[in-house]
């Protein structure tokens, strides 16, 4: 991205221009030292106002479940109504299978077709940058370029389950799993700690034209409501459990008036509160992520890094020491 403009690109964002927003999205993903340069400048730019960062106005929706669930098509469903109410939505898919392939799933916008034409959505697949700790810095810089454009819902898919899930959750308002009847998921969610991040949960899938696959729906719901009760104590939010069908849009605004419940339970304060905290977390996340480049990239740990390889590969070389070895180089670049 030679020649770049903040100044510029900072005025297209605010003026909604698409193009600007792909273009700054591009940027604050990269990990190229000069890119990352220019996104923390642009990211200055845009977080300076009053209504950015912890009091950004803006519905931040993180949602999940296993594969299968139907997530692609109830985003679409829920992202239709949204705009057709007059709001401005922007869908990040976090993948987190990029962690090993440094890529990501590019077919969000063929599984969203109607909501990839529609202009006041934005669909963009939020690749993980290596570690969980790129999916923390591109997907949160990625929602800031998003707010300051002008979308005031932006909801955050996961892909998969699994640790990206609690990294998502620590970066959104409101926390949405989608589960479905007879898979299991109640019980399972408790032992992957799902229930105990979720804040709306829905089993989808209940279509109303099929009132076997409905009655099921409503009875998962149930199981799952009574496993709740052993996971939040009292006092606490409890998460909701309903139903919907993402296919045919049935319920989906209930679920999303749930989300609006969770919400005013956190009101103005406990609001500020959760994202000052996603901040400070969020902090330590991006200077993990840092040092990790710094890392790859000192010369003296780039000497000696195939040696090392090579000796755990052959194993004449145990992993503790190895790792003792890279950090001895890098500290002693440190030390320079």
């Amino acid at each position: 991205m030679p020649g770049i403009d903040v100044a510029a690109l900072t005025e297209g964002i605010r003026a909604g221009h698409r193009a600007a927003v792909s273009r700054a999205i591009t940027l604050v993903e990269s990990t190229k030292p000069a890119h990352r340069a220019k996104a923390r400048e642009l990211l200055t730019e845009l977080g300076s106002g009053p209504d950015s960062g912890v009091d950004s106005p803006a519905v931040r929706v993180g949602i999940s479940g296993v594969p299968g669930v139907g997530k692609s098509t109830f985003i679409e469903s829920l992202g239709t109504q949204l705009t057709g109410a007059g709001h401005k939505v922007g869908v990040l898919a976090v993948d987190p299978s990029s962690i090993r392939t440094g890529g990501s799933v590019l077919g969000d916008k063929t599984r969203m077709p109607l909501l990839a034409v529609d202009t006041h959505a934005y669909i963009r697949p939020s690749p993980a940058a290596g570690t969980l700790g790129g999916v923390a810095r591109a997907t949160v810089q990625a929602m800031t370029v998003l707010e300051a454009a002008g979308y005031d819902v932006v909801l955050v898919e996961t892909v998969g389950v699994g640790q990206s899930e609690i990294t998502v959750a620590g970066m959104v308002d409101t926390f949405l799993f989608l589960t479905l009847a007879r898979t299991g998921d109640q019980l399972q969610g408790i032992k992957k700690g799902i229930l105990e991040i979720s804040d709306v949960i829905a089993v989808n899938k209940a279509d109303p034209e099929d009132e076997g696959r409905a009655r099921e729906a409503r009875g998962a719901a149930r199981e799952l409501a009574g496993a709740l009760r052993l996971v939040h104590g009292k006092g606490e939010w409890a998460p909701p459990v309903v139903t919907c069908s993402g296919l045919t849009g049935h319920d989906v605004d209930d679920v999303w008036a749930r989300v609006h419940a969770h919400r005013d339970h956190l009101g103005a304060e406990g609001l500020h509160h959760k994202r000052a905290a996603q901040q400070l977390e969020f902090t330590w996340a991006l200077v993990r992520d840092e040092l990790d480049q710094r890392l790859r990239h000192h010369p003296r740990v780039a000497a000696i890094r195939e040696q090392v390889r090579a000796e755990v590969l052959s194993g004449d070389l145990a992993a503790t020491l190895a790792a003792d070895r890279i950090l001895a180089a890098y500290d002693e670049r440190a030390a320079d």
